[in-house]
């Protein structure tokens, strides 16, 4: 069902380029996909690098493909959309990955009964392994939802929402990436900060992180009985755990989700 359409990206940066390689690697034929990108440079890379065909022009994706996938900041959403929007005709289906910008914002700025599904990815979709919120707007059917996870799930695994969670998603999983990555960041430190190289500490941490998230999701065992396991009485791992709560480190955690929520809200409303 998805090689029978054509593709066409608004925006082409690293999401954009992470779902390229993902349909590729999926057997979509580059010959479907085009990707309107402002700079040059960035146009001939993608062109040399996958042999996708590009361009400048926004309107030109719009009306050449089936699929429009806006991949683009959200501070520029209304922009784009106000130069494309009147030219989206029936048929077409629009996937947004923009943070805070609803459904109800696009369909607004588009012919009614424009068919839009809203999309939260992470950065490591990057490396195929992202986690993806999906929640359908007004006009979008169940094969349009399907059609879209049938995309995504090329570049990792995801799940369907309600639209009115999308910004928790994003305060979650689309901002999780940079929180996982202090983390491992700030392991890699404490253990430089008591004798290990810093390769090695960086790759502890690391594959500790990877492993620990593997063993969650194979066994689907909660995170607490897990943690348990590796914390003896007495033992070095309760002494550890013992300075995080003293520090509040769920709560500091919990905070950044909150604050990167509520953020998502804000982007929504200008």
């Amino acid at each position: 069902m998805l090689k029978e359409k054509t593709i066409g990206f608004i925006g082409g940066g690293n999401m954009a380029e992470a779902l390229i390689r993902g349909l590729l690697a999926g057997g979509y034929p580059a010959a479907g996909l085009t990707v309107s990108e402002p700079g040059e440079e960035r146009r001939t890379f993608l062109a040399e690098r996958y042999g996708v065909a590009v361009t400048a022009d926004n309107r030109s994706v719009v009306a050449g493909n089936d699929i429009i996938i806006l991949a683009i900041k959200p501070q520029v959403a209304f922009m784009v959309l106000k130069e494309t929007g009147a030219g989206v005709s029936p048929g077409k289906l629009i996937i947004s990955i923009m943070a805070g910008i609803g459904t109800d914002a696009i369909e607004a700025e588009c012919p009614a009964g424009t068919r839009v599904i809203r999309v939260m990815p992470n950065t490591p979709a990057l490396v195929l392994d992202a986690a993806s919120a999906i929640a359908s707007g007004k006009s979008a059917t169940g094969e349009d939802s399907a059609l879209c996870r049938s995309i995504f799930e090329l570049v990792g695994k995801c799940w369907q929402v309600d639209e009115k969670l999308m910004d928790a998603v994003t305060g979650l999983s689309g901002s999780g990436p940079a929180y996982v990555l202090t983390f491992i960041e700030a392991l890699s430190d404490a253990g430089v900060k008591n004798g290990l190289p810093r390769d090695v500490a960086l790759g502890l941490a690391a594959q500790t992180v990877f492993g620990s998230a593997r063993l969650l999701l194979e066994t689907g065992e909660h995170p607490a009985l897990l943690r348990d396991k590796v914390t003896s009485p007495g033992g070095t791992t309760i002494a550890g755990l013992h300075i995080l709560e003293q520090e509040s480190f769920r709560g500091t955690v919990i905070n950044a989700v909150d604050a990167a929520t509520a953020r998502s809200k804000e982007l929504g409303k200008k």
